[in-house]
């Protein structure tokens, strides 16, 4: 069976690969929206689209097609709109939309969570030439370096500029900023029009990956102290200890002290209870199968599933897990 759904998964990462999409031929799909192609959010999801597919299609007529989009934001606005119904968001984007804060102008009073997924680690590179210490402050002594924050809009754009200005650190006038995704940034560092890139992904990120192939000599993962996570956490108690373990990464020879904070699924409120009930019991009860697919998955496991959620979670996933004798804290209650 392992073996039956890993094949279906790795099919489906295939048929979507060029075109970011299944075709939307037959009775319309609920989409899923994800990242770029770079990151941890495209194939993650692709893997959660094609679970569900395979075990709910021909009984229940329940199927879920990821597409790629520009990341957190975005997928906000995808949702809001209805062009998806389901989402992964940053957790920090979460909590900004519910509240109507950071750079969501208004509470989202649709949105609802399925669960917490893995951790989404903060990757801030810089050319090893560029360091002083190692750390996130050797941004700060940049001089007009050009440095990639994230696509515009994106998931890495919005939590790298949450994540810098809690700091105190005035990127914006210290770099000439450049906004790309995952791909084309791992593609411009290798090729010398940058110095530095953020990524927000669950290690190993493949844009990450390949910078490192080719480059990774050249390039330093920066690191962040207990301070650090102090002021990061000030309005949105979120981020915590991530250690990217030596050799996570070709030429990475030692651990490296960054962050995190999770990731999770996310769903409009008037999808119906009985989907969602069953798209969350479909997802926790094949995580075999998810784990195989990328290793930043390992980590998803149901004891963690209401943890760091900024939204109240759907009905249709409250049923699943008081199932499973877990209690719902009263915050994570729908209104």
């Amino acid at each position: 069976m392992r073996r039956s759904i890993r094949n279906l998964i790795c099919l489906g990462m295939f048929l979507v690969s060029g075109a970011c999409s299944e075709n939307l031929s037959t009775s319309r799909p609920y989409i899923l929206a994800t990242a770029t192609t770079g990151g941890t959010y495209y194939p993650v999801g692709v893997a959660i689209a094609t679970i569900t597919k395979s075990q709910l299609y021909s009984t229940k007529g329940i199927s879920l097609s990821a597409i790629s989009s520009a990341g957190s934001l975005e997928n906000i606005k995808l949702m809001r709109d209805n062009q998806a119904q389901f989402a992964m968001l940053q957790g920090i984007f979460a909590a900004w939309a519910w509240y109507g804060d950071g750079p969501v102008s208004k509470p989202q009073p649709w949105l609802r969570s399925i669960g917490a997924m893995w951790q989404n680690a903060d990757h801030f590179v810089l050319l090893t030439d560029l360091t002083v210490d190692g750390s996130i402050w050797d941004l700060d002594r940049l001089d007009g370096q050009r440095f990639v924050i994230g696509a515009r809009n994106s998931g890495a754009e919005k939590s790298g500029d949450h994540i810098l200005k809690s700091l105190g650190i005035d990127y914006e006038s210290k770099l000439d900023l450049a906004y790309m995704g995952y791909g084309a940034t791992a593609d411009a560092i290798q090729d010398g029009t940058i110095v530095g890139m953020n990524i927000p992904a669950g290690p190993p990120v493949t844009g990450i990956t390949r910078a490192f192939a080719m480059v990774g000599e050249d390039l330093t993962l920066l690191s962040f102290s207990d301070r650090d996570i102090e002021a990061i956490n000030r309005t949105y108690p979120l981020w915590s200890r991530y250690v990217i373990r030596a050799n996570t990464y070709p030429n990475q020879p030692v651990d490296v002290q960054s962050i995190a904070h999770p990731n999770i699924l996310a769903v409009r409120a008037d999808v119906s209870d009985e989907v969602v009930y069953l798209v969350t019991k479909t997802m926790w009860e094949n995580l075999s199968a998810l784990h195989e697919i990328h290793k930043a998955t390992v980590e998803v496991t149901l004891d963690k599933a209401l943890r760091g959620l900024g939204a109240p979670l759907h009905p249709g996933a409250i049923r699943y897990y008081r199932e499973r004798g877990m209690t719902i804290p009263p915050e994570l209650l729908p209104p």
